[in-house]
């Protein structure tokens, strides 16, 4: 299939020095769950088993991790921002994060300590949705910048915490570098994502708060008579979530990890670019960074994150947008007795992918390489839910951005 586009990496798989994984050992696995855990709304999110699906693809199974129930927020992005805050303030009360709760955050003790600080940010909107709510959970201010096209709807979820939001004209990654200079204007802090140049502790505390997810995964992948996945697809915008999970693959399984697929937005694939350069050093994108995939159409890498990918990543896909759109399908309307996941576009991509790498024939050479078969059991994360319901609806209702010939 000409519109997608492949780079495997067999590099993955070779013995040689590679980025450490120390970031994501069990110890600080553990660190960032318990600070979730200290939340009064935290509930692990479902893994659901697709069992007619998997047989359906010809496989052993499907399980997806539904994060539209994280939080009531639709999105995991808030384990990434709230720990990233909670380690920050913990930092400035001189105190290690394990040694505090989120409710001990929230006390008025810790608010007169440290005073009021606001937290800023660029989003599509579930990244600044996380980081505004955990603000205002904590007493404390958020300003939270989007790119051009953003929809309302997200946007409106971010003023509902009482955080400023402005939905600017520029795309992400200017409007992540608005977000900064105003923070050094103002005082702020950022809390982005993305590391640059003495920035570097807070993407890193985004990216473990990440690894809260993989845990729960693995344990309930296990309570379903699973060690371990076979295969594991992680969409990626800067790469930051992709290279968490990555990252906590690679220290828990060193010796037989599973077998990863990188996927991005063909508008915004600097992931993908990046694993084709001889040097292997990251490249950006630019432009518009058109895509449905709103909350992967960004078109610079973490640093952090590349070096984890591109060390133990098994193959990057460049996507066009209908295949995030049938992934969406797929999930909305299931077979037989599998349980409805409603995802949104980002978080349905990898389920349209590996439908596609199934079913279509022309991907034989795909399927093989990535020794995809009836032994496979694969592990896909469904990152947000209908998190723009009017696009959800264009396109599982009316059949917008269709499988070419359909």
């Amino acid at each position: 299939m000409e519109e997608l586009k492949w780079s495997f990496q067999a590099s993955a798989r070779e013995s040689g020095e590679k980025a450490g994984t120390q970031l994501f050992a069990r110890h600080e696995v553990d660190k960032a769950r318990s600070f979730h855990r200290s939340f009064a709304a935290y509930r692990e999110t479902p893994l659901v088993n697709l069992r007619q699906l998997s047989a359906h693809l010809g496989v052993a199974g499907i399980y997806v991790k539904d994060e539209s129930f994280r939080f009531g927020l639709n999105a995991f992005k808030v384990l990434g921002g709230s720990y990233a805050i909670g380690n920050y303030l913990a930092q400035r009360l001189g105190m290690d994060i394990a040694e505090l709760s989120f409710e001990r955050l929230r006390s008025g003790e810790v608010k007169q300590l440290l005073g009021e600080v606001t937290f800023t940010s660029a989003t599509d909107g579930n990244h600044g949705r996380g980081v505004a709510w955990a603000a205002q959970q904590l007493g404390q201010k958020a300003v939270i910048y989007m790119p051009k096209g953003s929809a309302q709807e997200r946007l409106g979820h971010i003023l509902s915490t009482g955080a400023e939001g402005y939905i600017t004209d520029l795309n992400y990654d200017d409007a992540v570098r608005l977000a900064a200079a105003n923070a050094r204007e103002h005082g702020w802090v950022v809390i982005q994502d993305t590391a640059w140049e003495g920035y570097y502790d807070i993407p890193v505390w985004i990216m473990q708060g990440y690894t809260t997810m993989a845990a729960e995964a693995i344990e309930q992948l296990r309570v379903q008579g699973v060690d371990k996945p076979t295969h594991v697809f992680l969409q990626a915008g800067v790469g930051s979530y992709a290279g968490a999970i990555q990252g906590v693959l690679a220290a828990m399984f060193p010796e037989e990890r599973p077998i990863t697929v990188i996927v991005e937005p063909d508008q915004a694939d600097c992931l993908y670019q990046s694993s084709l350069a001889k040097d292997r050093r990251p490249r950006a994108v630019t432009g518009d960074l058109d895509t449905i995939m709103a909350g992967l159409a960004c078109g610079e890498p973490n640093p952090i994150a590349w070096e984890l990918l591109r060390d133990y990543a098994d193959a990057f896909v460049s996507c066009p947008d209908y295949i995030a759109a049938q992934g969406m399908r797929i999930l909305g309307n299931p077979l037989g007795n599998d349980a409805r996941i409603i995802s949104g576009e980002s978080g349905a991509v990898t389920t349209g992918l590996l439908d596609r790498i199934m079913r279509d024939e022309r991907l034989r050479t795909v399927r093989e390489r990535l020794q995809l078969d009836e032994h496979s059991r694969v592990l896909l994360f469904s990152t947000e839910g209908d998190t723009d319901s009017q696009a959800y609806r264009r396109i599982v209702w009316d059949g917008a951005y269709p499988l070419p010939g359909a």
